[in-house]
């Protein structure tokens, strides 16, 4: 059977504000996306989030993002790519420090909201975004939507791209995230969701939006941690990949 990563956006809250339950998500996934401050997190939060990754042996990754927190980094913005470049390479290496004084260090990077939608279609924004990567360490691993301009940016630039599919999210016939503003882009069902994440990693197709096959072949699978219910979807989502012979590990 397949090996297959689980992955989850932590460290989402913002001084005395929280968002989801981050130590029991700590021990279910085998790689934690931690937010670097521009869409949610903050020194704190990131240090805490990466002391408690290290110490369940977690992998730490930087979950990077527009400089928009009061959207929440869903928005799409219009950034000139050297701004971009500059703001992504800020907040990895950020993240990078606080990891290595927790114990562990960045072992890859999965843009955010707005970003990560955005370099699934922008080659510019996809190119500018992979140069501050390669910039920060050559090689290193990136999540996201396979065949789109966003992968291949990253191997042009060198980058170790791996293929990601959401647990909770519908799907286009294209393979793209259907808009979170359509009624039915987000899943709710643990029962339901975890058939899906099986069927993922077991090489079957599920049902894309309009009800046809579309078949989805991710080395990691993302349950987001500010879903309703995060923890019973992600508990279930493990448990039912295990039993069906899927090994839990983390692709960096």
């Amino acid at each position: 059977m397949s090996t297959i990563d689980l992955n989850a956006d932590l460290g989402e809250g913002l001084g005395m504000w929280r968002m989801g339950d981050d130590d029991a998500l700590l021990g279910v996934v085998t790689s934690a996306n931690v937010a670097t401050g521009f869409h949610a997190g903050d020194p704190l939060i990131m240090r805490t989030t990466c002391e408690k990754a290290a110490s369940e042996g977690v992998t730490v990754g930087a979950h990077v993002a527009y400089r928009d927190l009061h959207g929440f980094g869903r928005r799409a913005m219009d950034i000139a790519p050297d701004e971009l470049t500059a703001d992504v390479l800020y907040q990895v290496s950020a993240l990078e420090g606080i990891a290595r004084a927790a114990g562990t260090e960045v072992g890859y990077c999965k843009p955010h909201g707005g970003l990560y939608n955005t370099i699934a279609k922008d080659p510019a924004q996809a190119r500018a975004t992979a140069e501050a990567l390669a910039a920060f360490r050559p090689g290193l691993a990136v999540l996201g939507l396979p065949g789109t301009p966003w992968q291949e940016a990253a191997e042009a630039a060198g980058l170790r791209f791996v293929a990601e599919a959401f647990a909770d999210r519908a799907y286009t016939p294209e393979g793209q995230l259907v808009s979170r503003r359509e009624p039915g882009a987000v899943l709710h069902d643990p029962v339901a969701i975890t058939e899906r994440c099986v069927a993922m990693a077991t090489g079957h197709p599920i049902e894309d939006v309009e009800g046809n096959p579309l078949r989805l072949t991710p080395s990691s699978i993302c349950v987001h941690g500010d879903t309703p219910g995060a923890v019973e979807i992600a508990r279930a989502v493990r448990q039912g990949l295990e039993d069906a012979g899927a090994t839990l590990r983390s692709f960096a």
